[in-house]
């Protein structure tokens, strides 16, 4: 982990995730993480897929990041295992990266966990109302560009 690329003005670092991500029985394969996406003073985090974990901790200390890119569907998986994050924990994990905006991911396209299709955006739009981040909290819509 932080391992890091560099090309011209872009750097890509490996950051830690928590993500079982066996496909089969005697898979032990572990090392899965994020990317700290950044070029000249702008920064993507794309969290991959994982669980809640306190390593989002150190990775806000690590990175100033601007947007998170943070999943927040299939979390009702059929192995039981903590695996992804719901959104009320993908909005608690964003809050430890301490990053400027949070755009949800892995949702909605098809069906990845027990849970309803439509639920983990509603959660996540109730959450971020309770909240009050409504404003640091960007749903896109497909097809539509947004600029931070």
């Amino acid at each position: 982990m932080w391992d890091s690329v560099q090309y011209d003005n872009l750097e890509i670092t490996l950051t830690p995730a928590r993500h079982w991500g066996a496909r089969m029985l005697h898979d032990t394969y572990r090392q899965f993480g994020g990317y700290i996406i950044r070029c000249n003073e702008r920064s993507v985090f794309h969290c991959g897929d994982s669980s809640l974990f306190d390593g989002f901790q150190e990775i806000g200390k690590r990175a100033d990041i601007d947007v998170a890119l943070m999943p927040i569907g299939a979390y009702k998986a059929p192995s039981g295992r903590p695996v992804h994050m719901n959104p009320d924990e993908a909005i608690e994990a964003f809050d430890m990266l301490g990053a400027d905006h949070m755009v949800p991911m892995h949702y909605g396209t098809f069906p990845l966990g027990g849970e309803p299709m439509d639920e983990p955006e509603r959660r996540l739009r109730t959450a971020s109302k309770r909240l009050k981040i409504t404003d640091r909290v960007n749903v896109l819509q497909e097809g539509r560009p947004a600029v931070f």
